[in-house]
């Protein structure tokens, strides 16, 4: 229906048309922030080193592969997506600041962080706590600050107010995620803790090099034994240092008898060794290769790297979330909480018409779905949809055939 120009003109909005300039202070809307304030942020010692690279790009591929919510048949095999509001979450919106995708990034993201983090649901139709009937509406990701027997406490981020508040809520009803390298990255003495331990230490040893101190010893033509001499030693240094803050490049004189040793030579240590060899014994126990970081790696390496370090993940979410969020009725009703990886997306474009031409002459898929994978749009014809093998005949029932008419039968009823 088309709208006339007196409507467009009676109900048009502008955002900075008619717009009070003092509106927002006369208004209270929640307190403001110049950052993101639900925003995860590592513990301190990792946002300073590569372990936090590592924690993104992990976090990154995790988020990468889909996590719906699905009705199975009896036989554990995938029949549809259910349009729930939990599916809706997982795919579309999880909360007021996040989308379904950079939801699952902070809870992998956490979870490497952390070691344990729990999927809180903020908002749900009835009181989660009294019933097992209830829809999701809204999930957070939540740090786990005490645990209980049949309890936990956790600090949640409040979208209302704007602040994380700590809330004691029912381990039935959270989804308690644990990082199944938990011993490589969590525990005290793990590989990663060791390895943060000594790249800090670096940094320390880097500052202190890196400082403005000059580290000078000055070697006087007099033994320095009483207050008197130590105090005219004492007169000599200040003097040395203010020829150095007060000249325009540095330079400073000295007596012909005075000497000057400088000690500011870089340290030599096994710093850089050790943290190389602690990085590359990290990156073998979690399945993880340089050619994953800059991209160049091959197909079985990406798929050694999947399945050694991203599934173990995905696996540890999408269980805990089918144990907390599912009741015994709905699972067996054949809902779950699964991740479908999409197996054509680091396929390269010269391989797409062999994969094709197979999966659809083995009638696995139709046209139409695989050009959905290329990106195309389906076609109309009915024909796109059928599950069949192009290379053979079609056999229809619309074709017209000659009848044949045996001698015998044409000399008993013709003349």
């Amino acid at each position: 229906m088309a709208i006339s120009f007196g409507d467009r003109l009676k109900h048009a909005w502008n955002a900075f048309n008619g717009r009070d300039p003092h509106q927002y202070f006369r208004r209270d809307i929640g307190t403001s922030y110049g950052y993101r304030p639900d925003r995860q942020r590592f513990n301190l010692g990792v946002d300073r080193s590569i372990i936090a690279s590592v924690y993104t790009k992990l976090a990154m591929d995790v988020a990468s592969v889909k996590i719906m919510h699905i009705r199975q048949d009896q036989n554990g095999r995938f029949l549809e997506e259910i349009p729930s509001r939990l599916d809706r979450c997982l795919t579309l919106e999880a909360n007021l600041d996040q989308s379904g995708r950079a939801f699952i990034q902070d809870v992998a993201a956490s979870m490497f962080d952390e070691g344990c983090v729990a999927i809180v649901p903020v908002e749900a139709s009835v009181d989660i706590t009294k019933t097992d009937s209830y829809q999701i509406e809204k999930l957070r990701v939540g740090k786990i600050v005490e645990w209980y027997p049949k309890y936990i406490r956790v600090s949640v981020y409040n979208e209302k107010t704007g602040e994380k508040e700590e809330l004691l809520m029912p381990k039935r009803v959270c989804a308690i995620v644990e990082n199944p390298f938990y011993s490589i990255m969590n525990e005290p003495n793990s590989i990663l803790q060791r390895l943060i331990r000594k790249m800090n230490q670096l940094d320390v040893v880097d500052d202190q090099i890196s400082s403005g101190k000059l580290d000078l010893i000055i070697q006087l033509p007099y033994v320095v034994r009483n207050k008197l001499k130590e105090d005219a030693a004492e007169q000599r240094r200040k003097q040395i240092e203010m020829q150095l803050v007060g000249s325009k490049y540095g330079i400073a004189y000295i007596d012909g008898t005075e000497r000057i040793t400088q000690l500011n030579r870089p340290a030599e240590n096994n710093f850089l060794e050790q943290i190389k060899y602690l990085t590359s014994m990290l990156f073998n126990q979690l399945g993880m290769t340089e050619e994953i970081f800059n991209g160049t790696a091959d197909e079985a390496t990406t798929l050694n790297y999947f399945n050694r370090s991203i599934e173990p993940c995905l696996a540890a979410i999408t269980d805990a979330m089918n144990r907390a969020f599912l009741t015994q009725t709905a699972r067996t009703q054949g809902q779950r909480i699964i991740y479908l990886r999409d197996p054509f997306k680091l396929v390269p474009v010269s391989q797409i018409s062999e994969i094709a031409d197979k999966f659809t002459r083995n009638e696995i898929l139709s046209p139409n779905e695989i050009r959905a994978i290329v990106g195309y749009r389906p076609v109309e014809d009915p024909a796109a949809d059928e599950l069949r093998n192009r290379n053979l005949n079609q056999d229809t029932d619309a074709q017209t055939s000659i009848p044949v008419v045996e001698e015998g039968e044409e000399g008993q009823n013709g003349r």
